[in-house]
């Protein structure tokens, strides 16, 4: 079937094109070019999202590991512009880890569905993480590094680990760090107290990015930089955000932007399973999570009084729209942090946000207001959400 798409500009991951015009055939492009007689309204297209951190939405966990419960998330997730996204791990018991890791594994080498974004990888957040740092995963199923157990999860996910979050403080990190590298996975370092000192072994061991940065991370020092100065100070390496105004203060995101601009910050959501819902109280892998007034609780922890961040509801379309408030950005800037950035990152921009002949027909459109207002995927327009 031929399709056209048409606009007032196009935005890809490196120029933008006025009045541009594209041919689709049976979901994949075949041409681009521009035409200023297409007479689009004044509406924008971009590639679509690729959420490189997230835990799931609408009230399931991709944990979970059913086709039930990813198909929902993928469902979400494409109705809020996210076209592919690598479904991210939280601490639990080591064999419901393997389940969840076989579960995921199944639905990535599942054929695409029509409508829902694709799950192309896993993003291991935990188990080898810092106990001071570790946020709301759970402490009894924490463990120190050890390549015996990555072979373990590794082989569970049939090699699909593209990411995996390490804390290079703990003893055994930086031999752990090569041995995944060596495996094909990029490291980010995440959940964290090291030093300084103790963060750029990981680096020249060949981590490649961040988790969450500022959250769940050592405080910047003026006389011990630590983690988080190294991140924010070293140009090559990669460095995510939660950009939902809850997370990390606006002034903070401006210092996060300047610091790693369009080619190495990347939006994240780390969005979980009460993302889309209302309040109330849902999971997040083996724990429940409180859900008030759009932030997401530890419910253990609120229960003796402590109130610690678990997750995020946020979408990558507000993450988008956020960064445009925070800091001034132009809509193609936050579009790239949330798209080709996070594809550099973990390797794939032949496949993923990239608008050329050949690639399947994926992308966002937004109205003269930088609101997002349709999704395609391979040609065809994501229906809205419904349970």
């Amino acid at each position: 079937m031929l399709q056209t798409l048409a606009a007032r500009r196009l935005i890809t991951s490196s120029e933008t094109i006025d009045h541009p015009v594209i041919q689709v055939v049976d979901g994949v492009i075949t041409s681009i070019h521009s035409d200023p007689r297409n007479g689009a309204a004044d509406t924008t297209l971009t590639s679509t999202f690729f959420d490189v951190h997230m835990h799931g939405a609408a009230s399931h966990d991709v944990m979970e590991g059913t086709p039930k419960a990813i198909g929902a998330v993928s469902r979400f997730l494409a109705a809020r512009g996210v076209g592919h996204y690598l479904a991210t791990t939280v601490t639990a018991p080591v064999e419901k880890t393997l389940r969840s890791l076989e579960g995921i594994a199944n639905a990535i080498e599942a054929d695409a569905a029509r409508g829902e974004a694709r799950p192309i990888g896993i993003h291991l957040e935990g188990p080898f993480i810092s106990h001071a740092k570790r946020g709301v995963h759970p402490p009894e199923d924490i463990h120190p590094p050890s390549i015996a157990l990555l072979d373990r999860f590794h082989q569970a996910a049939r090699g699909h680990i593209r990411l995996m979050t390490v804390a290079p403080e703990i003893p055994g990190s930086i031999d752990m760090i090569t041995h995944a590298v060596a495996l094909g996975i990029k490291v980010s370092i995440g959940h964290t107290n090291a030093t300084a000192h103790e963060t750029q072994p990981a680096i020249d061991a060949g981590a490649t990015s961040a988790t969450h940065t500022y959250n769940a991370m050592r405080p910047l020092d003026h006389r011990e930089p630590g983690v988080l100065g190294t991140v924010l100070d070293t140009e090559p390496l990669f460095a995510e955000l939660i950009c939902d105004g809850i997370h990390v203060a606006p002034e903070l995101v401006r210092l996060w932007l300047k610091a790693k601009g369009e080619q190495r910050g990347i939006l994240i959501t780390d969005c979980m399973s009460a993302t889309g819902m209302p309040d109330g109280i849902y999971m997040l892998g083996n724990f429940k999570v409180k859900l008030s007034a759009g932030r997401a609780l530890s419910a253990d922890d609120l229960a003796h009084g402590k109130q610690t961040l678990a997750g995020s509801v946020l979408t990558l379309d507000r993450a988008v729209a956020n960064l445009q408030r925070f800091a001034g950005v132009p809509l193609g800037t936050a579009v790239r942090m949330a798209s080709h950035t996070p594809a550099m990152m973990v390797g794939v921009t032949d496949t993923v946000a990239n608008i050329a002949a050949g690639q399947p027909a994926n992308f966002n459109l937004f109205n003269a207001a930088g609101e997002l207002t349709q999704t395609i995927l391979s040609g065809s327009v994501v229906p809205a959400f419904t349970f």
